[in-house]
């Protein structure tokens, strides 16, 4: 699925890829509060990035179903402190920035972030588009019906794949106008999305390869997974590396993950699959 410019880094995307997830919100459903000070964001990045990850994804707004809302100027005065010690401690990190906003984007690929990863796809700020287009950065688009708050309430479609396919080339459509070029797609799951709607795209997500973008994956330790097993995510790695694999199998290019050494292994263990003898 060819490559991605990142601050000047061609990163090849016909090989999958590992994007560690940092989160910098006090209630994110899994990690929340867990790197709040500079020596545990440091040593998780530092473990990621040792285990495999070519990608740190960095958030400050909590996107969990029911998530609090916060201002710009929160989001800003707990994302920029983090590039810059990202940046400091590690100058070659790729980052990539979790946001919807398009202040926010603009200023974290300044302050050397090289990424941007919108859960609604440009839907939550018209300025997303243009700006992204002006900054010429590979772009996240993910689906989701509604907001984090009220996503889960009762989502709806007609036929989710169908109706998937058609939202995302009408978006590749719009930045392509923009002369956006570095488009990557996200099914989005548990994003206003039933546990047999997220099973319907798993399955089927080899059907979203027609729109000719890298597709980025994120599964890890969501309801879809812990909750039919009748687990927590708290303990549901296993059922996240048998979730991804199915994912790479179809032809997921990154894996978006709170456990990059697992997601690398399953990573290799599909390139030997695929591999010419």
């Amino acid at each position: 699925m060819g490559s991605i410019n990142c601050n000047g880094t061609l990163i090849d995307l016909s090989s999958p890829k590992v994007m560690g997830i940092l989160n910098c919100t006090p209630d994110s459903f899994f990690d929340g509060g867990k790197y709040k000070d500079s020596t545990s964001i440091v040593n998780q990045v530092e473990k990621m990035l040792n285990e495999g990850a070519t990608f740190i994804d960095v958030g400050a707004y909590s996107s969990r179903p029911g998530a609090k809302h916060i201002s710009e100027e929160e989001e800003l005065n707990r994302i920029l402190p983090v590039i810059k010690l990202l940046k400091s401690e590690f100058p070659a990190i790729l980052i990539s920035i979790d946001t919807f906003r398009s202040e926010v984007a603009n200023q974290c690929i300044h302050h050397g972030a090289c990424i941007i990863n919108d859960i609604s796809a440009g839907d939550m700020d018209t300025n997303m588009f243009p700006v992204i287009a002006k900054l010429q950065v590979p772009y996240i688009m993910m689906h989701m019906q509604g907001t984090p708050q009220n996503m889960q309430k009762k989502p709806i479609y007609n036929d989710v794949v169908s109706d998937l396919l058609y939202y995302f080339s009408k978006k590749i459509g719009e930045l392509h106008e923009l002369g956006l070029n570095d488009i990557i797609t996200d099914v989005g799951f548990g994003f206003g999305k039933t546990v047999s709607h997220n099973y319907q795209l798993l399955k089927h997500l080899d059907l979203f390869k027609k729109l000719e973008a890298p597709m980025l994956v994120g599964m890890s330790r969501k309801g879809m997974l812990y909750k039919p097993l009748g687990i927590t995510a708290e303990t549901a790695l296993n059922a996240t590396t048998a979730a991804n694999t199915v994912a790479l199998l179809n032809g997921a290019s990154i894996l978006r993950v709170h456990d990059v050494k697992e997601a690398v292994e399953a990573v290799k263990i599909v390139e030997l699959l695929n591999s010419k003898p």
